[in-house]
């Protein structure tokens, strides 16, 4: 497969969103989202996401350039209509809107509906961390997306709606960015494009079998992904149950229900930013941050175990080693991007 330097990539993602007729400030927030993904090791966030995001424009799902329309708002609260625009460019205004009431008044909630795919969560809270903020993040896919079925059943009903805490320290922060079924959707789209089988425990079948042939997924009859903890568990399945209400209800958005088609294309979305300063102070936050996270580190390791590892250093290892070796592409998603940027008559790099 192709490896490319990070910042090549950037470029080629900044090119082909301009094309499609997105405002070069917006493309350039979209590109380094993209590529951050792919630098994180989140590949099924990264540039795979670019012929699906420019399929989306081109058909009108996706707005370039359109605002964000206040629904309802309070000195801690601001829900918003995203009108379909790319979701990275309207959750980073969301969140610009929410940090000063945070800063004022210790906690700020923020909703958004109608929003474009927002991204890999945990980036919002690396975020919210440089500014030592502490952050509470979760999605459902606005009623699509339904691939994950209930324990005990054999077709989608909610969708993998994932959840994301953050927690500044006084280095790097903590950062847990997980969906609520055994893997995200998109892990199982990139071992399609890799034509590649998944990992056991992943998918069943439409008859609740368990497989590892990823195109269950997208193929009639259609299988459905296991919520973690496994298909007769009800802890995977009854969190994502829940965000999926209260990112659909909360909003003013959708929950999962049939009357949508099942490939998602966006999200809709609750943020909630908290201001240790306002709460316990941020000496003491920082203090008792610092203090576990480095008790944890120290825990003696098991036989072939070389160190204790925190949420959010498997992304900063990803980073340090790809920034240096750069970031490979399978060929899938490679023939894809080439294909987009043929269509958009974008020179692809060498």
């Amino acid at each position: 497969m192709p490896t490319f330097p990070a910042a090549t990539l950037i470029t080629l993602a900044r090119s082909l969103f301009e094309a499609a007729a997105v405002p070069a400030a917006d493309a350039a927030v979209v590109a380094n989202s993209l590529v951050d993904s792919n630098l994180c090791g989140h590949d099924s966030h990264g540039v795979m996401r670019i012929p699906q995001y420019v399929d989306f424009l081109r058909k009108g799902t996706f707005k370039p350039g359109v605002p964000l329309t206040v629904l309802s708002e309070t000195p801690a609260v601001l829900a918003v209509d995203a009108n379909w625009g790319l979701g990275q460019v309207q959750t980073y205004r969301l969140l610009d809107r929410l940090m000063p009431k945070a800063k004022s008044l210790g906690i700020a909630a923020g909703t958004l509906k109608q929003c474009g795919h927002v991204g890999r969560l945990g980036e919002y809270a690396e975020f919210a961390a440089r500014e030592k903020m502490a952050l509470f993040a979760a999605v459902n896919s606005h009623g699509s997306g339904r691939r994950v079925a209930p324990p005990g059943g054999t077709e989608g009903r909610i969708s993998t709606n994932p959840i994301c805490f953050g927690a500044p320290t006084t280095t790097e922060p903590v950062v847990l960015d997980f969906g609520t079924s055994a893997a995200a959707e998109g892990k199982v789209r990139a071992q399609f494009q890799k034509k590649q089988p998944c990992p056991d425990g992943w998918l069943v079948d439409n008859a609740g079998n368990p497989t590892t042939d990823p195109s269950v997924l997208y193929n009639e009859p259609r299988g459905s992904l296991v919520p973690f903890g496994g298909t007769q568990a009800y802890k995977g399945f009854g969190l994502g149950l829940l965000l999926d209400l209260l990112c659909g209800g909360l909003s003013g958005g959708s929950c999962s229900n049939p009357t949508f088609p099942l490939p998602g294309a966006g999200n809709a979305a609750v943020f909630v930013l908290f201001n240790p300063a306002l709460f316990g102070g941020s000496d003491h936050f920082l203090k008792e941050t610092d203090g576990l996270t480095s008790y944890v580190r120290s825990c003696p390791t098991s036989a072939g175990v070389g160190a204790i590892t925190l949420p959010g250093d498997p992304e900063r290892a990803s980073k340090a080693k790809r920034l240096v070796e750069g970031i490979p592409v399978p060929d899938g998603t490679w023939e894809l991007i080439a294909k987009t940027a043929g269509e958009l008559k974008v020179a692809l790099p060498a």
